[in-house]
């Protein structure tokens, strides 16, 4: 069986690599990546490397990413993207494409799919949040375009039956992304490793993406919770933002602190098991990234969800939800130290799984007869 999975940025890639590590040890399975968008540019750290130190097998590296920080550049870079893998994915002819999410990246591999005749699989379909944010629709669309569907719990299927994908094409698993928190054990050590200095202060991971609706006050918005933090006595490490419009404001708020305190550490890309070691040493994450409602039930740690990103998502007791200004960020930290809030938090159970998705979804890779899925001749109003 020849598969093909796209992978365009780290934080994707990372969601999907214990499945594709499952796929790539199948003597039966030939795996190829086809690698583009961030991973291919030096200014988001070349992250190709860490597909090539993972060992998988790269069918082609694309360099579509435009170094550009504008709405327009995440549209121009998909459709580079388009334009050269179209006939790279054609002379390969593989069996079935793999592609994960809700980044624009991801309607090319539908595209691919369905222009070419090849069956695809997305996984994290049926998820939804009531931000406005173009990720959304972006998930629906793929979801119609998509072959087969390998979501992550019962809301999300219901939500793919509601837009009229028929139940033979859903398969609940849970979250592949959650795998890798039952893998990898703690280490305290990392904490230092990262930092390049011993930390005494509880740790606080900041993830911030930036949001069309809040790139007007953006650089306050970071600030005043990398300050909340601070002062609350956390030492806080920030991921610095992806290529999402809006990047280099960010960038900028967060290379202001860098030289100017003794509790903040900033790294770019991290090696998975780093990533995942600091994460479970930090007491809670504070932003905007979907790690904090997806993952951090897992470990399980708090969650201060700021802003529009993410509201009404599927989410445990874990995450707290707050405006985006300073008021409010300091009101959720309050929150997160109470005694009930941390009672509760003990008894946190993850709606998007238990660990064993990889396994799972490599089982029904294995058993599914994708061809006979590949017509999408259902009609809509007749479906269940």
């Amino acid at each position: 069986m020849k598969i093909l999975a796209l992978t365009s940025i780290r934080s994707e890639y990372d969601l999907v690599s214990s499945l594709f590590k499952k796929l790539h040890l199948d003597p039966e399975i030939d795996l190829q990546l086809l690698v583009g968008g961030a991973h291919n540019s030096p200014s988001f750290g070349l992250t190709r490397k860490y597909i090539e130190a993972d060992g998988f097998n790269i069918l082609m590296s694309i360099e579509s990413l435009l170094d550009a920080d504008s709405s327009s550049s995440r549209l121009k870079s998909a459709s580079i993207l388009l334009m050269s893998s179209v006939d790279i994915v054609k002379r390969y002819s593989p069996d079935l494409i793999i592609y994960a999410g809700d980044r624009e990246e991801i309607m090319i591999g539908a595209m691919l799919g369905g222009y070419l005749s090849i069956p695809t699989l997305h996984l994290f379909g049926g998820d939804h949040a009531s931000d406005g944010h173009i990720d959304n629709p972006i998930r629906h669309a793929v979801s119609k375009l998509s072959t087969v569907h390998f979501v992550s719990n019962d809301e999300h299927a219901r939500r793919l039956y509601a837009i009229g994908e028929p139940s033979r094409r859903v398969f609940n698993i849970g979250s592949v992304a959650l795998d890798k928190f039952y893998d990898i054990d703690k280490n305290p050590s990392v904490v230092s490793k990262i930092a390049f200095k011993e930390v005494t202060r509880p740790l606080a991971l900041f993830i911030y993406h930036p949001v069309e609706g809040e790139l007007d006050n953006v650089e306050s918005i970071v600030r005043d919770a990398i300050n909340v933090l601070i002062e609350e006595g956390y030492h806080v490490f920030i991921g610095k933002p992806n290529t999402d419009y809006g990047n280099a404001r960010i960038r900028n708020v967060i290379e202001s602190f860098e030289n100017n305190t003794d509790h903040l550490s900033v790294y770019s890309n991290l090696p998975r098991i780093d990533f995942v070691q600091l994460f479970k040493a930090c007491s809670l994450i504070a932003g905007n990234s979907s790690a904090g409602l997806l993952e951090a039930a897992t470990i399980p740690i708090a969650c201060i969800n700021i802003g529009e990103r993410q509201k009404n998502r599927l989410c445990a007791e874990n995450v707290v939800f707050v405006e985006a200004n300073k008021e409010s960020i300091l009101s959720g930290v309050k929150k997160i130290k109470t005694i009930e809030f941390k009672a509760k938090l003990s008894k946190v159970i993850n709606p998007y799984g238990d660990g064993q998705s990889s396994k799972q979804a490599y089982n029904l890779i294995k058993s599914i007869n994708f061809q006979s899925l590949l017509l999408k001749t259902e009609d809509p109003i007749n479906e269940e």
